[in-house]
């Protein structure tokens, strides 16, 4: 009898305790928009496991990330694209929640690993947005598989390649710069992953330094920042490794097949003709250009609503 109810007792505990949440999962455990329409998924691809969130119905659009965000930087976005299409915000190989060394972290291997992804998922006839350095990936599929990409949409980089080389890219920013350097920068930064973050995303934003301002206001909430660094701490290299291989990246560009798919060339206030200019030796099909009004680099959590309104205009053309 004793046995019997220490046994239930047992039971009793076990069923109690909650489930424990999964890193992955902790940002977005107690949001209702991602509870009632998204869910976080896994495949292993090309000997990577990949993490992506994905939902909602309609065309597929898949959301590349840039430097120094994961699939999360879309969010403020995703809920407003799942209305009418299924979207798919993944993290690169290295990055984020995915897991594993991709064979090199050139943007036109990365874009292979996408490709991978989508084809294990079926996707086909996808619309590929990319922002930052997840937009030279984005170039790189519609390049490299133009029958599996119905839109390309680009947003704030400019293209390393014919208009830009290499050595006149890392002169553009000293972020750039300095984060190609071998093991210099995780010399400097070391444990300080969070505040080298906070610390640089005001930098770019619309009244930050490099757009002519003084603000240190950054347009990131503490939560995000948190989110951040808690994946940028465990691949801090591998972030910078976006970076190291612009040489490869400027060739890559040069040798790429030239894009036929319609594209849209987004970026921050002042800055869209520019971009256009880095872009348009290599994307022949650009149909608009935009300047986000009152945004600098962060052009989604700057201009939340400018940028849904004119992606969805924009897929749904």
């Amino acid at each position: 009898m004793k046995r019997l109810v220490l046994a239930l007792l047992l039971l009793i505990t076990a069923c109690a305790t909650p489930p424990v949440t999964p890193a992955y999962a902790a940002v977005t455990q107690n949001d209702p928009a991602f509870q009632k329409t998204f869910r976080h998924e896994f495949a292993d691809v090309e000997g990577v496991r990949m993490h992506y969130v994905t939902g909602g119905s309609g065309s597929p659009v898949v959301l590349i990330h840039g430097w120094p965000q994961t699939w999360y930087g879309w969010w403020p976005i995703m809920p407003a694209l799942a209305e009418r299409h299924t979207v798919y915000a993944l993290d690169l190989p290295g990055l984020g929640d995915s897991t594993g060394t991709p064979k090199a972290y050139d943007k036109a291997t990365l874009a292979r690993y996408v490709h991978a992804l989508t084809s294990r998922l079926g996707l086909r006839d996808a619309s590929v947005v990319g922002h930052d350095l997840g937009a030279a990936v984005a170039f790189q599929y519609a390049s490299q598989f133009p029958e599996d990409t119905a839109r390309l949409g680009y947003l704030d980089l400019p293209l390393p390649g014919p208009a830009i080389d290499a050595r006149t890219y890392r002169s553009l920013s000293w972020h750039i710069a300095f984060h190609s350097q071998p093991s210099v920068p995780e010399a400097i930064v070391r444990n300080d992953v969070r505040d080298y973050l906070k610390l640089f995303y005001p930098q770019v934003s619309y009244q930050g330094s490099a757009f002519g301002g003084t603000s240190t206001k950054s347009p990131f909430e503490d939560d995000e920042i948190d989110e951040y660094a808690r994946t940028y701490s465990s691949a801090l290299s591998n972030g910078f490794e976006l970076y190291r291989a612009l040489d490869q990246d400027v060739r890559d560009t040069e040798a790429a097949r030239p894009v036929q798919t319609p594209a849209l060339v987004m970026a921050a206030e002042g800055q869209a003709e520019a971009i256009k200019g880095t872009a348009a030796p290599r994307m022949t099909n650009i149909v608009r250009t935009l300047d986000v009004p009152k945004a600098g680099h962060w052009l989604v959590e700057e201009n939340p609503q400018f940028v849904t309104t004119e992606l969805l205009r924009f897929l749904s053309s």
